[in-house]
């Protein structure tokens, strides 16, 4: 019988937890920056990736998953979607990429430089996968809410060297996707001692 109220106690404190920092996550959406030097309007840098991150690192690499995922219901729900929910299912497949990565490694090095190193692998492993999705799933869902050429043309106000879907890959979706995941991992660095306690079983 103790054995039952235990699992069921840790399984509240799990789902208490993954509540958190959904929420967190949604919250921290809130605060958005355009990056107009590198990426067209739509493409803004945020660190909502950094409770999920959080929950991986301390939890397993399968809540951040989770995690990722209610963050972006709740932008649906509460703030609405001007992309027909396909800037969420981005940033689903983006952030939940950089938390599993980050967070599988994490677990057998865990050193100050393994946590750098985990982020690092999360940042390529992100990037790499926001260009194939974003080529191949992302941009052409948003190229049936607006026109392709319209998207083309916002990435060939920042640089002439963007001309179609491809070039927006690597001199847009590259290099945003590099500066939100060191940015993240920058703050992630700096506040997971001080806040992890708060999280860990």
């Amino acid at each position: 019988m103790n054995k039952v109220n235990s699992s069921s106690m840790i399984r509240t404190k799990d789902m208490t937890k993954i509540g958190m920092l959904s929420v967190i996550g949604f919250i921290l959406m809130y605060f958005q920056l355009p990056l107009t030097f590198v990426a067209p309007p739509f493409m803004k840098l945020d660190i909502s990736d950094l409770p999920v991150l959080m929950g991986a690192f301390t939890m397993g690499p399968a809540y951040g998953i989770i995690i990722a995922a209610l963050k972006n219901i709740m932008h649906i729900i509460f703030k609405g979607t001007m992309t027909a929910g396909v800037g969420e299912l981005s940033n689903f497949i983006i952030s939940s990429t950089f938390a599993f990565v980050s967070a599988y490694f994490y677990r057998r090095h865990k050193t100050y430089k393994g946590a750098i190193i985990s982020l690092t692998l999360g940042v390529l492993a992100m990037t790499t996968l926001a260009m194939i999705s974003n080529y191949f799933v992302v941009f052409p869902l948003y190229g049936k809410v607006m026109p392709m050429e319209a998207i083309i043309g916002m990435g060939a106000a920042i640089t002439s060297k963007i001309t179609g879907l491809f070039t927006m890959m690597i001199y847009s979706v590259l290099p945003f996707n590099l500066i939100k995941g060191f940015t993240t991992s920058a703050v992630m660095m700096l506040v997971y001692k001080r806040v992890s306690p708060l999280f860990k079983n």
